[in-house]
Order: C-alpha cells, then structure tokens, then sequence
C-alpha cells in the first residue's frame, strides 16, 4: 500500500509522513523530491526549474514506489504535492494500475497556513536578507488551497484545528492500519520533530 500525503506548504506532510512512519515501524518513507534534487545536480543551472516538469522525474517516481511498495514490509510513505491535474492523474493514475493507493490532502486555511511558514527558518532567514514573508512557498499558498480542495485530491484530512497525532491517527484509521507505538508526550516528541524539521531545510 502507498500512503500518498500532499498538502499546501505548510500543512503538515512531512512531519506527518514521519511520524505515521515512526508509529508503523515497518512502514517506510519514500521522498519523490530527493529524486528531483538529483535530476536537478545533474543538469546544467539554466534547466533547474520545476523538477515536476521533467518527464524523466514522473516516470522516475512511478517506477521507483512501485519498486519501494514491493521490497517494504509495511506501507509506503510519499510527502509530496502535485496540484497540476494532468501530473497528478499521471503518476496516481499509473500507480493505482498496480499498487494500493491511498491519498491524502491536509487541509488549512491560508491563514494557518502563513502562520505555520512564518515561524520556518526559510521564512525567518529571507526576512532578515531582506526579502520580507514573501518565499516561494508563501506565494503558493492560495493556488495550493484551492486546487487541493478539489474532489480529485480527496480524501481531505482537516488540520487547522488538530494536532500531529490526531491527523496521523485520522489517516491510519481511514487506511485501516493499525498503529503500534502510542503517541510521545510533548517532552519526547520534541527532539524527533526537530530532527526532521532541520533534515527538511531547502536553501
């Protein structure tokens, strides 16, 4: 089975991936955006756009989870947003051909949404350059909203008013798993989150 997470920047779908993961220890998480980041090495500065317009890089996702859904004991974790309906149906589409597929989208307000980005390192160090609130993945937010809210990206996982583990325990239920270890008291849970907060910095 493959749990695919999107969400808006901001929502919520790396910390969600991981601690879904830590909570089913065979599961495992498989990032698509660190075969784009290779793509992009091996390509000349002028071609690193958007890595999701490579045609190699929606083929490259599609062969790889099937190859991870294969070899892992547990469901396969995906933190990844596509919110072009043509790549979407592309890549989901090719994968529910073979593979369990359960997608997700977190959903926030734009409001939440800004609040979270705000308090990111990215956000905190473009605002002392000198480049105000106004990232890259600020000014996505509304286009990621609106198009995640659409029936195709469903099932939609509510977020504004929910903590990490109510989102992760709401997506295990929906997929039917069952989750082996129980939630970390806040003390506990702050080193791992940290972990994966600073492994997810992209300068």
């Amino acid at each position: 089975m493959l749990i695919w997470i999107s969400g808006a920047f901001g929502a919520g779908k790396t910390h969600t991936a991981h601690e879904l993961q830590r909570r089913l220890p065979e599961a495992h998480v498989a990032d698509p955006e660190l075969l784009g980041f290779a793509m992009h090495k091996m390509l000349p500065a002028a071609a690193r756009d958007d890595f999701q317009d490579l045609a190699q890089w929606r083929a490259g996702v599609v062969a790889t989870l099937r190859d991870a859904e294969r070899a892992s004991a547990g469901p396969v974790i995906v933190p990844m947003t596509v919110v072009r309906d043509d790549y979407f149906d592309e890549i989901i589409g090719a994968l529910r051909a073979s593979v369990e597929v359960r997608h997700y989208a977190l959903i926030a307000s734009p409001e939440t949404l800004r609040k979270r980005l705000r308090s990111r390192w990215e956000t905190r160090s473009a605002r002392l350059v000198g480049g105000g609130d106004e990232t890259w993945a600020m000014r996505h937010i509304d286009h990621c909203v609106a198009t995640l809210a659409q029936p195709r990206y469903a099932a939609h996982v509510p977020t504004d008013d929910r903590g990490l583990d109510e989102v992760v325990e709401a997506i295990a239920a929906d997929a039917g798993l069952t989750l082996n270890r129980p939630r970390l008291s806040p003390l506990r849970a702050q080193a791992p989150r940290l972990e994966v907060a600073v492994r997810h910095i992209r300068l």
